[in-house]
């Protein structure tokens, strides 16, 4: 052990050293090494060798350029390995969207940098000011970067895409924590407990070590414990919702070919026929995914009498889909019966800057890159419980609507199950789709309620309250699932029912008690 932790040693002091490009270049490995620990490989420890090292290059920052410059550095390789596949959206087009790739593939890491970089400014004015070593400094750090997952989550529209706390996905015990403090507070312990190993050091530690071993031990435990707590919760056998058999219809069309007028009679004849297929017991509901058919369903009576035709006798058929309204455009989730009436319908609210709308278009000639629609889609009115013959009330999500911690169902019309209907093909097979699914699981666990998610290509797959996957379709395939359908969770979730509330109060008492610290710290030494 002594001799590991003196190698620890020269490895902190060597890295607090660091001068120049060799400084940066180390902060951008340690964020692109921590993208390990996303889906599709979920090697969560990778988090554990990441944050002390960057733990250690601030600690040799002398100016607050230098600490923007690492934890700018940090977050641009972390994002700019995690996020790559969004640049394949505009390989679908190249001749109209192919000057983005550079854009989409640096600028969105490059922007989201700046605010750890002003993150880790903050923690050494913070470390400065109120003299915080050791732990308490380890904490500070955690306290910011966590934080900044936030604003990062909520800010312009947000996008809480890869929050650190999804490196729990593949680990389903420790992923049970979601359903007590949420996935932002899951974000919080995870960064804590990640960047602590880092004051075990000489470079890290105001000595004596042993407020350090405390701390790590403290964290180590929390994590054992909710670890035994969530694998107690996974013993909960998933109980089916009575008399409800679902079909999830995947046709993995090509992006490049569903919109082609030429296809689109064959792709929308693909659809009729795999509802049609023979099951093996009676159908009662049948799940199309995002936009299925390129034509605006509602409005057009002969096609929804052809989905009727093909419907099993009292099935339901819930379909994303576009919908028009006087000069708006909506991307919708129509539910239909067996006449062809359209039951009710949903508009997505949270929209895709640059994919389904232009925030600015007025100041420049960019088109959105999914819409197809000119000035896109409009955004409907917020989340909301659908309930139709056979089914539960349930919250529709449209593709990326799902990734919104606490944002995915009505607080005030509770529903007991949540549809994702999404569209993964534009990513082809890389880590997004992967991605995609661990964060509807997490939203699963958050809220304890079932997630049935069906994609055009993707992984559509039944989820239970707990996050486990009940069946799926993999990547690239063209079928359909028939299973029942899980049940809501015994009792609500504490995340479902405080919301944010639990993560927000966590950072301000952590805030709080860094504060109080540092004063009495700075006036006993005065």
């Amino acid at each position: 052990m002594h001799a590991i932790m003196t190698i620890a040693d020269r490895i902190a002091a060597r890295l607090r050293n660091l001068r120049g490009w060799r400084r940066y270049a180390a902060a951008f490995g340690a964020g692109s090494f921590c993208c390990l620990g996303l889906p599709p490989l979920g090697w969560f420890p990778v988090l554990w060798i990441g944050f002390p090292v960057l733990a250690w290059l601030l600690q040799g920052a002398e100016k607050t350029r230098q600490a923007f410059n690492i934890g700018w550095c940090f977050a641009f390789g972390y994002f700019l390995f995690g996020l790559y596949w969004i640049a394949a959206a505009m390989f679908v087009d190249l001749a109209r969207f192919g000057w983005m790739i550079p854009v989409t593939a640096a600028g969105l890491p490059a922007l989201f940098g700046c605010y750890y970089g002003l993150s880790a400014v903050g923690w050494q004015i913070m470390r400065q000011r109120l003299d915080l070593r050791g732990v308490s400094a380890a904490l500070t750090l955690a306290w910011l970067f966590a934080l900044t997952e936030y604003v990062r989550g909520t800010l312009f529209t947000g996008f809480p895409w890869n929050l650190f706390g999804y490196v729990w996905t593949e680990f389903p015990p420790v992923a049970q924590s979601a359903s007590l403090f949420g996935l932002y507070g899951l974000t919080l312990l995870t960064i804590a407990a990640a960047i602590l190993p880092s004051t075990l050091t000489v470079a890290g530690a105001s000595a004596p070590r042993g407020n350090a071993i405390i701390a790590n031990g403290a964290a180590f435990g929390i994590l054992v414990t909710l670890g035994l707590w969530g694998g107690w919760r996974l013993q909960t056998p998933a109980s089916m919702i009575p008399d409800v058999y679902m079909r999830l219809v995947q046709p993995a069309i090509a992006q490049n070919l569903k919109w082609d007028p030429a296809e689109r009679e064959g792709n929308f004849n693909r659809l009729l026929e795999m509802t049609a297929q023979p099951a093996a017991r009676p159908v009662t509901h049948v799940i199309w995914p995002e936009t299925a058919a390129a034509y605006f369903l509602a409005e057009e009576l002969p096609r929804r009498l052809q989905i009727a035709a093909v419907l099993p006798e009292h099935a339901v058929l819930l379909t994303g889909a576009l919908r028009a309204e006087g000069e708006d455009n909506f991307n919708s989730l129509l539910a239909l019966d067996r006449s062809g009436a359209v039951l009710d319908f949903y508009d997505k609210f949270h929209l895709v800057p640059f994919g389904e709308y232009v925030p600015f278009r007025r100041f420049g000639p960019i088109a959105a890159v999914a819409a197809g629609l000119g000035g896109g889609f409009t955004p409907g009115p917020g989340p909301r419980s659908l309930r139709v013959p056979g089914l539960p009330p349930f919250s529709p999500l449209v593709c990326y609507e799902v990734i919104f911690p606490h944002r995915v169902a009505d607080p005030h019309d509770r529903p007991q199950l949540l549809v994702n209907v999404t569209n993964d093909a534009w990513y082809g097979k890389t880590a997004g789709p992967h991605q995609h699914l661990a964060i509807a699981r997490m939203r699963a666990i958050e809220e304890g309620l079932p997630l049935i998610r069906v994609a055009n290509t993707g992984i559509s797959a039944i989820i239970d309250a707990y996050g486990r996957t009940v069946q799926s379709l993999p990547l690239g395939t063209r079928g359909v699932i028939d299973s029942p359908i899980p049940a809501a969770a015994g009792a609500r979730t504490l995340a479902s029912r405080a919301g944010e509330v639990i993560s927000l109060s966590a950072w301000a008492l952590l805030g709080s008690g860094i504060l109080i610290f540092g004063r009495h710290r700075r006036k006993n030494s005065a």
